[in-house]
């Protein structure tokens, strides 16, 4: 192809170079952007350079000149991310339980390419930070999008439920007959992500995996349900009464804790929730509203003796037997 017939895409080359290869510590000469083009098959003048550059400030690309050396060079400067930021978002994908590893990989590429190949390199080092557990089913990233599409579309969604079993093998639940529910939000809680539906069945609202859910269709002609019962559900309320989603009975619980404390309570529950000084010095008490689960129990156990449960009796009892539990299994031989 002769040279002439690229000077179309002389411009988006220059681009793709500036951005690729430009930083404020690298830049690219007038010289150096010919010979690059000309290795591309596009013939470029001097002065069309500085045309097509300037095409490029009035588009709104930050192209700097500046002298390195016995060079004048130019390269990119503010950028749609800063390399801060991308740490972030590749951290971000690669902590998150409910993307596959496979998939992982795949997001942290792109967000590689929107920056420089010098900085690229420190997010490629990111991937490799830790080995933290992932979730094994590749389609709960299309899950969620098309979660998001059906409540968009008011549609019923239908799909398969699986768990896993001590063979690591999954199961699926109900034999493999699928589930047809009302998708009103998804919430992420304890690294992954929960959709909350209606199920017309039982007339609830009912939560599930999403990286557990398999064979995930709209179902196009069938209008969701459970609006009202919609309307009334407090999703970021829920969140906080529950412990790893798992639901209960929700009352009022009280705990007295030492003051180390303070920040995890807060952390947990947000900066508006109820703390007021005990009558023990160093100490005080939380109050919030909570499902009585076994999560919620196992929670309170780890914070270990600086908390004390003050209520409900409903609470105390659970512990109580929990604890007794817990120690019958020691001792048996």
């Amino acid at each position: 192809m002769p040279k002439s017939s690229n000077q179309k895409i002389k411009l988006l080359y220059i681009l793709k170079i500036l951005t690729e290869e430009t930083n404020d510590e690298h830049g690219i000469s007038i010289p150096q952007l010919i010979e690059r083009l000309d290795n591309l098959g596009i013939s470029a003048e001097r002065k069309s350079i500085y045309d097509d550059l300037e095409v490029l400030r009035l588009f709104g690309v930050d192209v700097i000149g500046g002298k390195r050396g016995s060079s004048y060079c130019y390269h990119i400067g503010k950028r749609e991310f800063e390399t801060a930021e991308l740490k972030l978002l590749t951290d971000a994908v690669q902590s998150a339980r409910f993307i596959t590893e496979k998939k992982s990989r795949e997001l942290i590429k792109k967000l590689e390419s929107l920056t420089d190949r010098y900085e690229a390199t420190k997010l490629q080092r990111q991937v490799f930070v830790t080995g933290r557990s992932k979730a094994a089913n590749e389609n709960v990233y299309y899950n969620v999008d098309l979660i998001y599409e059906a409540m968009a579309a008011d549609r019923k969604i239908s799909f398969q439920y699986f768990y896993i079993n001590e063979k690591k093998e999954r199961v699926l639940r109900k034999d493999g007959k699928k589930y047809e529910v009302s998708p009103w939000g998804l919430v992420w809680d304890d690294e992954n992500y929960y959709l909350v539906a209606y199920d017309s069945d039982s007339g609830i609202l009912k939560h599930y995996r999403v990286d557990k859910m398999l064979k995930t269709g709209i179902m196009s002609r069938r209008k969701r349900e459970g609006e009202d019962s919609f309307k009334s559900f407090d999703i970021a309320e829920y969140s906080k009464k529950a412990f790893g989603m798992f639901g209960g009975i929700a009352e009022r619980v009280s705990l007295e804790c030492d003051n180390s404390l303070a920040g995890v309570m807060i952390d947990r529950f947000g900066s508006e929730v109820s703390l007021r000084p005990a009558k023990t010095e160093g100490r005080f008490v939380v109050s919030f509203d909570a499902f009585l689960s076994p999560q919620l129990l196992g929670w309170i156990f780890g914070l270990g003796k600086g908390v004390k449960i003050k209520g409900p009796k409903a609470l105390k009892k659970m512990f109580k037997k929990q604890i007794e539990e817990f120690c019958d299994q020691i001792n048996k031989k």
